[in-house]
């Protein structure tokens, strides 16, 4: 609440924005308050009387209310529905009707499935493929490694959050402790696997080319 002045600002300097309120249902009462004139009006009025105009701005909540419903039909689409409308009854017995009725939609995500959280792992691969190559080390890495790391890094409530600490602490510190002993240099591809739940490092073997024919001067 008492950020609310920062929001004005940045709205009257910049009101084609999107304004991100991340766990909505933690926020202040007075917070709502403001919202809802938001929501209202399009406009409020700042600590300086002046008029701050919302109406080109996107404002996206997120909220964990109901995520317990969630949950419990994960990767079961024919629940759907019903999960929908738990959701939305949680939502309704936590925020007020007049906030909800302003709102123009609702949307609930369904958990992640093993294919998106691999996809989200060869994203964050790509980071540290970018820190190599200031090294001249590329990165290869098998499939069977990609869903461990998936694995790992994926926890029921909090979703793909700790998937980044997880390829640090799994992934870049072992590449790093590797690197300062010398076992990669320059020039290396570093081949990553797994074995017995454990990520594997190998140096790729360099291709055996045929050695050139020799031409003929005459």
């Amino acid at each position: 609440y008492e950020e609310g002045g920062q929001l004005s600002e940045a709205i009257r300097r910049c009101p084609y924005s999107v304004v991100l309120l991340d766990e909505v249902e933690k926020a202040h009462r007075d917070v709502f308050n403001i919202l809802l004139q938001v929501l209202d009006d399009g406009r409020i009025t700042d600590s300086q009387g002046r008029t701050i105009d919302f109406r080109n701005t996107i404002i996206v909540m997120t909220s964990n209310i109901g995520s317990e419903h969630i949950l419990s039909v994960a990767g079961d689409d024919t629940q759907y529905d019903k999960m929908r409308k738990l959701v939305t009854n949680a939502l309704r017995s936590h925020f007020r009707p007049e906030f909800l009725n302003r709102v123009d939609d609702i949307m609930i995500f369904h958990t992640l499935t093993r294919k998106e959280l691999r996809e989200i792992v060869v994203i964050q691969l790509k980071r540290v493929e970018r820190l190599l190559a200031e090294q001249k080390i590329s990165l290869e890495m098998s499939a069977k490694a990609q869903d461990y790391l998936a694995d790992i890094g994926y926890d029921p409530v909090y979703g793909a959050r700790p998937l980044k600490r997880a390829i640090q602490r799994e992934l870049e510190n072992a590449i790093a402790t590797k690197i300062l002993e010398n076992t990669f240099i320059e020039g290396d591809t570093i081949v990553i696997d797994c074995e017995e739940n454990a990520l594997t490092f190998t140096k790729k073997a360099p291709l055996n080319l045929p050695e050139p024919k020799a031409t003929p001067l005459v």
